[in-house]
């Protein structure tokens, strides 16, 4: 099994990705897998879609397709969607663009919010209700919101009662990520689907 790892702020040095690296090493540690890709948007440099990503041009093949097979490889996804004034950043918004080779589909995610102040939960509401269309990702039905996010994931052990839990709370999420990965992974080898045919949602 393989599960990806996607920090989807601008920022470099963000607290995104200081958690991507905190869960891809909670990962390890409770023994899911080994196999973990992070994909970083804040150095990613990939540009915006254009209408040359549908036509293959060589410039978009040159720029997405290590990136397109990485996700492809992935059986999970652990999705860092921090809050930029109450929205989806546009860098996470635009990889559900570029991945129009079904990277994402009939596989599950675990959305984790972020936020330095009291927010966060927008984000999970965005990319429940738009970004599953075409991508065929596979939301499971829990999620978690960081919300003041700089002081957690400081340290060993969890600096107090509320952190705690949140620590438990991602690890049984990371557990159910695994077993959605498990029971999905027999969808996409069933023959049922067919991208070709219906290669949008409605």
């Amino acid at each position: 099994m393989k599960i990806g790892i996607i920090s989807g702020s601008h920022r470099k040095n963000s607290q995104s990705m200081r958690v991507a690296k905190w869960v891809e090493k909670r990962i390890g540690q409770m023994g899911i897998t080994q196999r973990m890709s992070i994909l970083e948007l804040a150095t990613a440099n990939l540009p915006f879609w254009d209408e040359g990503m549908w036509e293959g041009e060589e410039r978009w093949k040159r720029i997405w397709n290590g990136h397109s097979q990485d996700l492809g490889s992935c059986d999970a996804f652990v999705i860092i969607a921090p809050e930029y004034g109450g929205m989806v950043p546009p860098a996470l918004k635009n990889l559900f663009l570029l991945t129009s080779n079904q990277e994402f589909a009939h596989k599950p995610a675990l959305i984790v919010g972020i936020s330095a102040g009291r927010s966060g939960s927008y984000p999970i509401s965005e990319l429940r209700m738009s970004s599953f269309k075409n991508t065929r990702i596979c939301y499971l039905p829990d999620h978690m919101i960081l919300r003041e996010v700089e002081a957690l994931f400081t340290g060993d052990e969890p600096a107090n009662p509320v952190e705690k839990d949140l620590r438990a709370r991602l690890d049984y999420f990371l557990k159910l990520l695994a077993e959605y990965a498990k029971a999905l992974s027999g969808v996409r080898s069933s023959g049922v689907i067919d991208t070709k045919t219906f290669p949008n949602g409605l």
